[in-house]
């Protein structure tokens, strides 16, 4: 699909770089850029040639949450239409939490409301330390309510309890204390380096058990362990041991050779 609202690039590695590209609203969400997030996602995920995606923000943050002309539209839609424009948002973030490829977030100036949706559902988050977030929502009368399932599986609801009901903002070193970020950097070039490092540990893992093991996080959370539960994974691992890529592999590290998804240079 054609970009409007964002930046694409990808390597020949199959990495993607997906740069929000409002910068002059601080890459604030609107209903166009809703939809593109939503879409691509989807189309990266069936792309067998994307190994990963990273997720950035142009100009001097990565995402100010909601642009408040669009919030300001929206106080005036129907309520029918209201929650068609809420279930839009929902879905993008639903999507891209499910997207079956890894997906790293990289965080610098403001992540506001729903841009703290985006560092939640990402699989790696990284974060200057003196990035600022906030759920801000509370200050306009509203709730972090399409994100709330996403910050809290990432936070916990005590860390939410504390910031949900305040909106009081927090840098990236409290983002990495609740678990908001994996990992805090004091420079761009430094976050790209520490990006550059789990990239490079994707690719040097075989793509279908990369999709394999997310898929499987989301199926185990929260489920208790029964016999049920006990059988589908053991299940699961025997399949793939009798796969291309589990046969593969063990064949690669008898023979102490590189697998063939290894990532080959020029």
């Amino acid at each position: 699909m054609e970009h409007k609202t964002l930046k694409m690039t990808k390597d020949k590695y199959g990495v993607v770089s997906m740069r929000l590209n409002r910068p002059e609203v601080h890459n604030a969400f609107n209903a166009e850029m809703v939809v593109e997030l939503r879409e691509t996602a989807r189309e990266l995920g069936e792309d067998p040639e994307v190994r990963a995606v990273i997720l950035r923000g142009e100009g001097p943050s990565f995402c100010a949450g909601a642009d408040m002309k669009w919030m300001q539209e929206a106080a005036n839609f129907t309520l029918k239409k209201n929650r068609a424009d809420s279930s839009s948002l929902s879905a993008m973030l639903y999507t891209l939490n499910l997207m079956p490829k890894p997906l790293i977030a990289l965080v610098h100036g403001a992540a506001f409301g729903g841009g703290v949706g985006l560092v939640a559902v990402a699989d790696f988050a990284i974060g200057l330390r003196d990035a600022k977030f906030a759920f801000s929502e509370v200050r306009l009368g509203l709730t972090p309510a399409t994100i709330s399932p996403y910050v809290v599986a990432a936070i916990g609801a005590r860390s939410a309890r504390a910031y949900f009901l305040s909106g009081r903002r927090f840098d990236g070193r409290e983002a990495y204390r609740i678990g908001l970020v994996h990992q805090l950097a004091d420079s761009q070039e430094e976050m790209e380096d520490l990006a550059a490092a789990w990239i490079q540990c994707i690719l040097e893992s075989a793509p279908g058990a990369v999709t394999a093991a997310k898929k499987l996080i989301a199926s185990v959370t929260n489920r208790e362990i029964t016999p049920g539960l006990r059988e589908d994974t053991a299940e699961l691992i025997a399949a793939e041991r009798a796969s291309v890529e589990g046969r593969e592999g063990t064949s690669a590290f008898l023979e102490k050779r590189r697998p063939s998804w290894y990532p080959k240079d020029d």
